[in-house]
């Protein structure tokens, strides 16, 4: 293990973090007003002129200008006028769309925004970076993003500890680490954006923002653009196909009129009419809209979506990874029991100087500024007493980090007025027990105390500590040439969070298995995963997992659900494991060290309060409070969002059946046009906000947790979803044209027919909302809160009232009143119609399932019909390995 020796005794002393006042909170106000906050110049987000300006490049804009331009060429200004009103209207409709969820992308980004230590008013403060000014004063530990240029005020090595260690590759391109130590005019300056490999250091900030030196290298990060997810590449390949097939229809349309009536404006109409009705231009603001309200919805839920794809692999995962401390447990560390070789104590008010010696040399061998919170714990329990071990005037000469192959930490301490130094360790009880040399019958003896310790749900640390008198001038050149004596044992106590059980429990009915990663003994590893429900009967430790042959270890791990003394590294062998059995895995991570293994699992999750800048930015999900439950209802949100994908998806390709099929009925029929650009545009300002606003906020379906995950090789626009879009669209086909029909039939002005078909048209598509609305939550439709789809049903009622009894609107859109028991059957026959085949599709799938107790049904009991490609079976999970993290789900 690498010595970090101090030289502080031969050079002047250097204020430490703990004596730094830093600036006073009003100063730094003053300065952030003055100087601006701590980011670089934006060019991600879109400013409201952005916005207007691609909304008055939508095709559909564009076909409406057109539309009205035909109109007035037609000698009909009055026409013109209203499709000229409609502009405003649908302008107005996608502005606010895209100008909401770009809202919700820029309060995610503020919630992203990483965080920074600093002393302030002499307090450590911890805070956004982007309210860090000139003149703070940073304190830096491992795994920090520097957060702005700064001049160091001390380093590791001046105050004992270990050497400050910088990864500039971001501003160099070097990858290798570069040293950086306060004093030395060469070296002494850190700079935005570079990331803390070892060491601490304080440092007093000297620039900030666009002044910064990666400020000032250029704004190419700024344009760097995040790969089109999936989900996302289906749809645009399914914009572009369909956009092809209504230009081309719209062309043959346009060219039959023509042939046909020898009226290129009227056959002009036609043709744009078509393509108003075919153009797919819901799709991809349906994405946006649902991802990035979705992302914000997540965010208020403390689950903070860094990468779009996360969303998409939320629904997919099939085991989940999950730290103990701080995850599982409330990361709240207490002193709950002490054990020397001769006394034991549960209650650290009155102990014996044994005890006390053993509390005493536990906190000597811990950091100045505790942040581990078990360092807090004991800080805590010797509530403020004086050492005697460690004297407050005492230098620290040496430190000893944690390594891999040692799991134990170690500090060297020189008292004032003696020559000699002390050095004290903490660790793993296996680790010090064998620094400590301990005779075979006491290291076993110490290490079943330890199990019995754990069995309690203790978390326990040995401590031990270099016998007086040993007589070490200077510290050794490692832990294992130390002279040290045994101490003790120190067990704290990590309560569980509220609501794990219940989350457990919620995963495992929803098909995912969740495994418990922890560095602690196995038994007390077995008793925290007992108390949170997962299945301990098994406890798979550290390096014996991968001992074993690669057919063994796929056995461990279908049947193992805790793993124990888990180091950083073996977490990326656990991902790869899995993802070659086939599974999609959800990992957790706080440490530098867990970075890679973050960044391969398919859902990346990183701890936002404890966690370090380096996991954070690996990860594809933060979470704002480190909590266990809060991944689970992340898992349900991702499911949901799926979902409402879904159905708005196939709400819009049914809804577009009936308009194109009106559009192209009375052509085919050899009579006047039923559909102008007019009705065309009052059907998508129901559509636009229907397949957004109202499928966006339903809660989910109630079998939602129920289900298996989705397969991987799941595709969203597969056959069954154009099957069924199909369906509803042609059952909606077939009641516009009973009534066109019908109107006809009683020889109907054209005006009073053309009444009848649209208002049929409008009440298909409000049933054909309602119908994909079905099953979305518990209550029925009509009792869940959503007000965007009453406010929709009611503005389309008041229109259909409006062009079909006022004369000013009827004039408008070419309607005249039609008899009242044609118009009553054209308000019910499309409910009836639609409500008939979904009560009969209910009915089917509510016939008893038969499947083997632990199989999954190939579909929901009860639940709409499901693609049976799109979740994962048994036999599937484990017949071939899923993408890797950010390839298609």
């Amino acid at each position: 293990m690498p010595v970090v020796i101090s030289t502080a005794a031969s050079q002047p002393p250097v204020p430490e973090a703990g004596r730094v006042q830093g600036l006073s909170s009003a100063e730094a106000l003053r300065r952030l007003a003055s100087r601006g906050p701590n980011v670089l110049p934006q060019s991600d987000g879109r400013s409201g002129l952005r916005i207007m300006r691609s909304v008055l490049a939508e095709p559909m804009l564009l076909l409406l200008v057109g539309a009205s331009t035909v109109h007035l060429l037609l000698g009909d200004p009055a026409d013109a006028a209203i499709l000229g009103v409609s502009v405003f209207l649908v302008v107005g409709l996608t502005f606010y769309q895209q100008y909401r969820s770009e809202r919700a992308l820029e309060a995610l980004r503020e919630l992203g925004n990483p965080m920074a230590r600093v002393r302030r008013d002499g307090r450590i403060l911890s805070l956004p970076s982007r309210d860090i000014v000139p003149g703070d004063v940073l304190l830096l530990s491992e795994g920090d993003r520097v957060p702005a240029d700064a001049r160091l005020l001390t380093d590791g090595a001046t105050a004992g500890d270990q050497a400050l260690q910088l990864d500039e590759s971001l501003l160099t391109g070097e990858s290798v680490a570069v040293r950086r130590a306060s004093g030395m005019a060469a070296q002494d300056r850190v700079h935005a954006g570079t990331l803390v490999v070892s060491g601490h250091a304080t440092a007093e900030v000297t620039a900030t923002g666009a002044d910064t030196a990666i400020g000032r290298i250029g704004t190419s990060m700024q344009h760097l653009r995040t790969p089109p997810t999936p989900m996302q590449r289906q749809i645009r390949r399914a914009v572009l196909v369909f956009s092809a097939l209504a230009l081309a229809a719209s062309t043959l349309v346009a060219v039959l009129h023509f042939l046909l009536h020898r009226d290129w404006l009227q056959a002009a109409l036609a043709g744009v009419t078509l393509a108003m009705a075919n153009v797919p231009e819901e799709f991809p603001v349906v994405l946006s809209v649902f991802l990035a309200l979705g992302a914000w919805r997540m965010a208020r839920h403390r689950a903070l979506v860094r990468r779009p794809p996360a969303i998409e692999a939320l629904g997919a995962v099939t085991v989940l990874c999950v730290d103990k401390t701080g995850t599982l447990t409330e990361n709240r560390m207490a002193v709950a029991e002490l054990v020397t070789d001769g006394d034991r104590s549960s209650l650290p008010d009155h102990l014996s100087p044994g005890l006390r010696d053993l509390l005493e040399s536990a906190d000597a061998a811990s950091a100045d500024d505790a942040v581990d919170p078990m360092e807090s714990a004991l800080r805590t329990a010797l509530r403020g007493a004086p050492s005697a071990t460690r004297p407050p005037d005492a230098q620290r000469v040496a430190e000893y980090p944690l390594t891999p192959e040692l799991l134990a930490v170690g500090h060297a301490w020189r008292l004032p007025g003696r020559a000699d130094i002390g050095i004290f360790c903490k660790g793993a009880p296996e680790a010090v027990a064998l620094l400590c040399g301990l005779p075979e019958g006491q290291r076993a003896a110490v290490l079943g105390e330890v199990a019995a310790m754990g069995r309690r749900g203790l978390r326990v640390l040995a401590v031990a500590a270099s016998p007086v008198g040993a007589g070490l001038c200077s510290p050794p050149a490692s832990l294992r040439d130390c002279p040290l004596q045994w101490r003790g044992l120190v067990g704290f106590a990590d309560p569980l969070r509220a609501g794990v059980p219940e989350a457990v429990r919620e995963a495992t009915t929803a098909g995912i298995r969740v495994l418990m990663l922890t560095g602690d003994h196995p038994e007390t590893a077995r008793a925290i995963a007992a108390q949170a429900g997962i299945p301990s009967d098994t406890v798979a430790v550290g390096d014996a997992i991968f001992s074993h042959d690669k057919d063994d270890i796929v056995r461990k791990l279908g049947d193992t659900h805790v793993f124990a003394r888990i180091k950083p590294e073996l977490k990326l062998a656990l991902v790869q494991a899995l993802q070659a059995s086939g599974h999609v895995v959800a990992m957790t991570g706080d440490g530098v060290n867990d970075a890679p293994a973050l960044m391969a699992a398919h859902v990346g999750v990183a701890m936002g309060a404890r966690g370090t800048d380096v996991a954070r930015e690996a990860s594809s999900i933060v979470l704002l409070d480190d909590n266990f439950v809060t991944i689970v209802h992340a898992i349900r949100r991702g499911r949901i969002i799926y979902d409402n994908i879904v159905r708005a998806v196939r709400y819009i390709l049914a809804v577009h059946v009936p308009i194109t099929g009106l559009a192209l009925l009375p052509l085919l029929l050899g009579e006047p046009l039923v559909l102008l650009p007019l009705h065309v545009v009052c059907l998508e300002l129901i559509i636009d906000p229907a397949s957004t606003l109202v499928f966006e906020r339903e809660a989910g379906a109630p079998d939602i947790m129920r289900r298996p995950p989705r397969s991987p090789q799941h595709r969203m626009l597969n056959a069954p979803l154009l099957l069924e879009s199909l369906g509803q669209g042609g059952l909606a086909f077939v009641a516009v044209i009973v009534l066109y029909l019908l109107g006809r039939s009683q020889a109907l002005p054209v005006q009073q027919t053309g009444t009848l078909a649209f208002v049929a048209l409008v009440i298909c598509n409000l049933s054909l909302i309602v119908t994909n609305r079905i099953g979305a939550e518990q209550e029925p439709w009509w009792r869940r809160r959503n007000p965007v789809f009453w406010i929709i049903a009611a503005s389309a009622l008041l229109l259909l009232a409006s062009v079909t009894f006022l004369a000013g609107p009827s004039r408008w859109f070419g309607f005249e009143r039609p008899p009242l028991s044609l118009l009553a059957v054209a308000l019910v026959l499309p409910p009836l119609l639609l409500g008939s085949a979904e009560w009969l599709r209910q009915r089917w799938l509510r016939r008893p399932a038969h499947f083997a107790a632990g199989q999954w049904p190939t579909c929901p009991v009860g639940r709409e019909p499901i693609d049976p490609g799109q979740y994962a079976s048994a036999d599937e999970m484990g017949s071939s390995g899923p993408p890797s993290h950010g390839e298609s789900l």
